[in-house]
């Protein structure tokens, strides 16, 4: 028989599949959230009425797990569904539940499920049968930590909108302030704003009040700041300028909380034992907060090129110090979103392109691969390499691909970063090309010949 059609004949074959699955969650309850309501499935055995309906007010929460502590409950499955998850969610966890969150893609295209009823009992099936996968979730003290570090980036954000409102009503009164200044949140941006909304509008006055080492000159900033003072754009600007202030103190309101509930989080390394290794780079970075990260991370991570405080920091507040949730530095830049997600069908790649993911770290590690433009280093070879190669987009994410590899090794062993220069890495760059061509030399019957050696053959 022709290979082809014995190939044939093999796929048409039936495969009998055992229908009697094995049951890896037996005790396992399902979740289907609401806003005002939540559906609870657990197995059909432990109740008359094993799908119940509980309210969202916190002793409704407390009567749900009591229910499921009688259905001797032990696992409980939800679907990830805006916030609505997170007071049932650690109200389980604190009662001794173990409790996994379900990605919605998991469970959301299921077809025949017409009712919250069928949805909680579905996601209780599938739970029961070892079918779903808990997202990820750091410890309860990362995730407080975590909960304020977000909190800063949303009160950063506001900070930056005022900034633009400021900007916006000195453009309409044709206060060219930003022509001049770099930046108007600066000391004689702020100076010059509160002058002009305390009443002042003689423009020599005015730029006498600039620091003296600002470039431009007095007569050139005193031109910029003749304007038209309209009474509803300095309203505008008033406001602006007084919620700017107020998320300022805002900001470092979050900053002192955010410091206090780091202190908290357990130390991994005694500095005793295993000191703070020697700062190897020019980053502009506070060695006492330096000295912290390590504490926390039991690594030092701003030893690597391209990552700051705000990576380290981010690194800890997203993911914690332990890494074992993720089997392999591959399960790792998955999560991320920094791996090639491979659409295979029929043999054929249909797609290779990242996923789209909402993630913090990952936008961090965007972010430093930027920096390394013009590093001297192994790191930044390879970047400007990706960059010249795959374009500028897929560069920097093949190069944030880099570093959080380099970040699970370092945080799942425990082990010191080992600079590489960048001649070092164009050596072995080297090296490998050399290699490949070896290779496909050989595979094409032929020799590779290095040029000393023929020209020492001729003479």
């Amino acid at each position: 028989m022709p290979k082809k059609a014995q190939n044939h004949k093999n796929r048409k074959k039936k495969i009998s599949v055992d229908q009697a699955w094995p049951l890896i969650n037996p005790n396992a309850a399902g979740v289907d959230l609401g806003s005002r309501e939540h559906w609870v499935a657990v197995p059909e055995d432990r109740d008359k009425q094993n799908v119940r309906c509980f309210g969202t007010f916190t002793s409704d929460l407390e009567a749900l797990a009591d229910w499921l502590k009688e259905c001797r409950v032990t696992s409980v499955a939800m679907e990830a569904t805006g916030v609505y998850w997170i007071p049932l969610f650690q109200l389980l966890e604190r009662r001794g539940f173990e409790v996994l969150l379900v990605n919605a893609r998991q469970i959301k295209n299921v077809s025949g499920r017409k009712s919250d009823v069928l949805d909680c009992q579905w996601i209780q099936r599938l739970h029961t049968y070892g079918l779903l996968g808990a997202s990820f979730r750091p410890a309860d003290p990362y995730c407080v930590v975590r909960s304020y570090l977000r909190y800063r980036d949303e009160l950063v954000a506001g900070r930056s909108t005022q900034t633009q409102h400021m900007q916006k009503a000195l453009q309409q009164m044709n206060v060219q302030l930003t022509q001049v200044l770099s930046d108007i949140n600066g000391l004689s941006g702020l100076t010059l704003i509160e002058a002009i909304l305390k009443g002042e509008r003689h423009p020599l006055k005015l730029a006498g009040m600039v620091d003296r080492r600002v470039k431009c000159s007095q007569s050139q900033i005193a031109k910029a700041l003749i304007g038209d003072y309209r009474a509803e754009h300095l309203f505008e600007l008033k406001t602006a300028f007084e919620l700017y202030h107020t998320y300022e103190a805002k900001i470092s309101a979050c900053d002192e909380e955010l410091a206090r509930e780091l202190e908290k989080l357990p130390d991994r390394v005694d500095v005793k034992v295993k000191p703070l290794p020697a700062k190897t780079s020019n980053k502009a970075i506070d060695e006492n907060l330096r000295l912290g990260l390590y504490l926390k991370l039991g690594v030092d991570l701003t030893a690597i090129e391209g990552i700051g405080a705000l990576v380290a920091l981010t690194t800890l507040t997203e993911v914690g110090p332990d890494l074992s949730r993720f089997k392999t530095e591959k399960h790792f830049t998955s999560w991320l979103g920094l791996c090639p997600d491979n659409r295979i069908s029929g043999g054929k790649v249909l797609s290779c392109r990242t996923r789209r993911v909402i993630n913090r770290l990952s936008d961090a590690l965007r972010l430093a691969a930027t920096t390394l433009e013009r590093s001297q280093t192994a790191l930044g070879a390879y970047y400007r390499r990706m960059r010249a190669k795959l374009g500028a987009a897929e560069g920097i994410t093949a190069t944030a691909h880099k570093l959080a590899r380099i970040l699970y090794r370092l945080l799942k062993h425990g082990e010191a970063y080992v600079r590489e220069g960048m001649a070092e890495y164009e050596k072995k760059h080297q090296e490998r090309k050399l290699k490949s061509l070896q290779m496909a030399a050989k595979s094409m019957g032929l020799e590779l010949v290095q040029k000393e050696s023929v020209a020492a053959g001729v003479s």
